[in-house]
């Protein structure tokens, strides 16, 4: 029997979606570990039922239906039992691991340690799947915190917020002009078309401009990416995944619907999963670099690690 490959599991489902016209990283998500509050989020993300916080990008791309899922044990905990013919879906995560570096010791001779991570997987249930179990209520998630009152949340006006802290706070110029989009490891900055560009698609607007800004995270003084590369080739690829999924998790964060885009065509998802197909490992390092790369473009250095 064949050994189970957890990037290939991953890999292949991520594949199927693509092969059925979904673009998996422009669903909803929010960053790993985010308590779910309020009754959009029911509605829109998966989420653990029993730690009430949300599954992450990879994860979220992963998991087939919004809402509840728990693992066999913890829905056993509740009261619950899996329907008969239920199936499982993979959730991920990383370990890590410490082993002795023989080729590399410290001033005794002894090897130091060095610390790996290690995917590993474990399988959960939808609450549809489950007998004995209620879904939860909207009071028993957001713990007596009021909903902010709809309107007095100015998505686009937090964006520019976002992006003006970030770029002060890194010491990087944005430049506008032209009709191309970029970011110079070079010259440590983002060039982007004007505003008036995108007409009064301003989600397109911010998409474009969040995906330059997650590459400039890959910059050595920041979170050390590889990001000068040729194009087509596997590094670079690698590098368009994480600020595709980089932006796309900006945009659900600052819940700014974002329309069906050029990028949702044959070419685009055929692209992809060819990519995909070449290296199993490119979605999973992806994501993780994506998460990464939000957390630093909020909060800075000290808040990025995951």
């Amino acid at each position: 029997m064949a050994q189970f490959n957890i990037y290939q599991a991953v890999t292949d489902r991520i594949i199927s979606q693509l092969e059925k016209g979904v673009i998996p990283w422009r669903k909803p998500w929010k960053v790993s570990g985010v308590p779910i509050r309020f009754k959009e989020d029911i509605t829109k993300l998966a989420f653990n039922r029993v730690t009430k916080l949300a599954y992450g990008a990879l994860n979220q791309m992963l998991l087939s239906r919004v809402g509840e899922y728990a693992s066999y044990k913890q829905w056993s905990d509740l009261g619950g039992k899996i329907k008969k013919g239920a199936k499982s879906e993979i959730v991920v995560f990383w370990k890590w691991l410490d082993y002795k570096d023989e080729n590399n010791v410290d001033e005794n001779g002894n090897p130091k340690i060095k610390r790996v991570p290690y995917l590993k997987h474990y399988l959960v249930f939808h609450i549809s799947d489950v007998e004995g179990v209620e879904p939860l209520k909207l009071d028993e998630l957001n713990e007596g915190e009021e909903k902010p009152e709809p309107g007095c949340f100015d998505s686009i006006e937090e964006a520019e917020h976002i992006i003006n802290e970030y770029v002060t706070r890194e010491n990087m110029p944005i430049e506008y002009h032209g009709n191309s989009a970029c970011y110079s490891p070079m010259f440590d900055r983002v060039t982007l078309p004007e505003r008036f560009k995108f007409g009064k698609n301003s989600a397109e607007f911010y998409s474009t401009a969040f995906h330059e800004l997650t590459h400039s995270t890959g910059a050595k003084h920041r979170l050390d990416r590889q990001i000068l590369n040729r194009f087509g080739d596997t590094a670079y690829s690698k590098e368009e995944l994480v600020a595709e999924i980089g932006a796309s998790g900006m945009l659900n964060i600052l819940n700014i619907e974002t329309p069906e885009s050029f990028t949702n065509s044959v070419a685009y998802i055929q692209s992809w999963i060819s990519q995909l197909k070449k290296d199993n490992k490119l979605i999973v390092m992806a994501s993780a670099q994506a998460e990464k790369a939000i957390k630093y473009i909020i909060n800075g250095k000290e808040n990025e690690a995951a």
